[in-house]
């Protein structure tokens, strides 16, 4: 099929843009494209106006900043994936990223691009969700930043007003020494996850877990973080035991249940993608600690 007919407007400012968004009814942003292509081809989008966000350079950049990094919303998921910087201050997203589609997608697509399509089994949120990543939004009445954990209210929406956009998202680097894995299960390599995992884990001298984080994506409308498994890890030895008992709670959380796989099945593959994540950030952190 082909796209249903519609405006073309290519702004070269974030105001340009903004504006754009305020002034024109049913509008849609084009970022990458590698999500919005197939919903106007195949009729599931039907905007009046495309404002194409290719021209806005301000919005494409990586840069560090105190405590983290700052990524922006039109940067290429490509870059990302290739970016020293990257893989020096948040390995988990240089990690997961070579599982975002393939290498045609991600030479399109966006950061910025997948956080506001919001899919719930996408690698970028889920990496998101385990960060605690802050978004900063743009529109008529300035800027605002929004915590990741506030931002998908339900199934491909988010708390974008229907007059903002994404401009940037940031990431808290974590400590030098941490460790970090991603793991996913897809049907084929570049599907979206039937669920995935991504951990994130700091150890003390003595081997004791001082800091995890767990999210998990496919699970439903949105990736979700595996809080009780969290909370059973800190205090204790990174063991194998340790391990496996705090994945085993993710085998509670609740599971959609679709087409691609039954929700009990989902809830299984979540603890074990869940217990081999953790323990290679364990084995990463022990590591790190030990040199």
């Amino acid at each position: 099929m082909k796209p249903p007919p519609f405006s073309y407007h290519a702004p070269d400012t974030i105001e340009d843009a903004v504006s754009l968004l305020g002034s024109l009814e049913n509008a849609k942003l084009l970022a990458g494209g590698q999500s919005l292509m197939p919903m106007l081809n195949m009729r599931y989008a039907q905007p009046d106006h495309l404002i194409d966000l290719n021209r806005v350079a301000a919005l494409a950049f990586i840069r560090e900043e105190a405590g983290g990094i700052e990524i922006g919303a039109m940067t290429r998921q490509r870059e990302v994936e290739y970016s020293k910087d990257v893989a020096r201050l948040c390995p988990l997203l240089a990690e997961a990223l070579p599982q975002v589609g393939h290498r045609q997608t991600r030479n399109r697509g966006t950061v910025g691009g997948s956080l506001a399509h919001s899919d719930g089994a996408a690698e970028i949120p889920t990496v998101a969700a385990a960060l605690d990543a802050r978004l900063t939004i743009t529109g008529p009445g300035g800027a605002r930043e929004v915590a990741y954990r506030d931002f998908p209210v339900g199934y491909l929406m988010t708390a974008l007003g229907w007059d903002e956009l994404l401009v940037a998202v940031h990431l808290a680097a974590w400590a030098p020494g941490h460790g970090w894995a991603f793991q996913e299960f897809a049907r084929r390599h570049g599907d979206f996850a039937i669920v995935s995992a991504a951990a994130l884990i700091e150890r003390d001298a003595a081997g004791i877990v001082t800091r995890a984080a767990l999210a998990l994506g496919g699970m439903g409308a949105a990736p979700v973080r595996a809080e009780a498994a969290e909370a059973a890890l800190i205090g204790r030895p990174g063991s194998e035991e340790t391990i496996r008992a705090a994945a085993d709670t993710c085998r509670s959380i609740e599971a959609q249940d679709d087409v691609h796989a039954p929700a009990a099945y989902r809830q299984k593959l979540a603890g074990v993608l869940a217990c081999r994540a953790l323990a290679r950030a364990a084995q990463r952190a022990q590591a790190s600690r030990v040199r």
